[in-house]
């Protein structure tokens, strides 16, 4: 091949490559303008979403994930547009197709991943847990450090970091100790059969009545509710004035401390275990009717 034809070859595809050019001149012209467009709409659509958002929510990341949403989807109506002004339409169906392909192969292998990550949505419009909350999940009780959109942060009471998927935060049972503002404490004491149950309410209210982290509006109340194998049993029901573990922990110690030196003034028994024993064939002898040989 001589080098005029190889001249004319190029000269002919670059005239061809021209005249293609400008006859989509007026497109490509309006393709630019409606990106240039676009990407400032949807950057001001994120902008005003982020900001209404933030009116209704106090959680940031779920308002920024929406915002971010609603820029991608403008994003993808200018791209998917541009193409269209550009008579690219085989390029878009293509697109589409490829995306969706991707999009349920990206299903199957991030399925647990995109579960936690509907359970962090929905868990941050329900709100059933803030962070500061003192909280109990499945076998896991402290306080709420983070609520990321996969997962949540507690820390245990014994110094732990637990991270538990949303999947289990939104699946289980939460018991949250936060939202009244107060805890019940309950204490199991027993009393000997022969102490008079009466004066044994009366001593023991009047011991417990005087912790300052009690609340005002709920009194302690003392019940009977077994008669054990040694002892009378009851117990003391009271109510703390903050979830905080370390107050429930001092009232706890506190009550135990001032019952036992109320008990102790007053001559009420807390008894030790007890057993009697019977040594007779049908029963009834007692173990000092019982003849001991000894044999020397």
């Amino acid at each position: 091949m001589d080098l005029s034809k190889i001249t004319f070859l190029i000269s002919d595809k670059l005239t061809e490559w021209s005249e293609a050019v400008i006859t989509m001149l007026p497109n490509i012209v309006m393709a630019a303008i409606f990106l240039v467009l676009g990407l400032y709409i949807a950057k001001f659509a994120k902008r005003v979403t982020l900001n209404l958002t933030n009116k209704v929510s106090n959680n940031i990341t779920l308002n920024t994930l929406f915002s971010s949403i609603i820029y991608i989807s403008f994003l993808g109506i200018v791209i998917f547009t541009v193409l269209s002004i550009l008579n690219l339409d085989k390029a878009v169906t293509s697109i589409l197709a490829g995306a969706g392909i991707l999009g349920l192969a990206l299903a199957f292998a991030f399925q647990d991943i995109a579960t936690n990550f509907m359970s962090g949505i929905f868990i941050s419009f329900r709100k059933p847990l803030k962070v500061g909350d003192i909280v109990q999940i499945k076998d896991y009780m402290g306080k709420v450090k983070s609520i990321n959109l996969r997962d949540t942060v507690v820390e245990t009471f014994q110094g732990k970091t637990v991270i538990i998927p949303n999947k289990e935060v939104f699946q289980n049972p939460i018991e949250n100790y936060t939202i009244l503002q107060k805890r019940r404490f309950d204490l199991n004491v027993g009393v000997s059969y022969g102490d008079d149950l009466e004066k044994v309410r009366e001593i023991t209210l009047r011991a417990v009545s005087d912790i300052e982290e009690l609340t005002k509006e709920d009194k302690v109340s003392v019940f009977f509710n077994e008669f054990g194998d040694s002892s009378v049993n009851l117990t003391v029901r009271m109510w703390v004035n903050t979830p905080e573990q370390s107050v429930y922990n001092k009232v706890g110690s506190e009550a135990i401390i001032k019952i036992k030196k109320a008990y102790d003034a007053n001559d009420i028994m807390i008894p030790f275990p007890i057993r009697t024993l019977d040594f007779g064939i049908k029963g009834g002898t007692t173990l000092t009717e019982t003849p001991i040989n000894f044999k020397g």
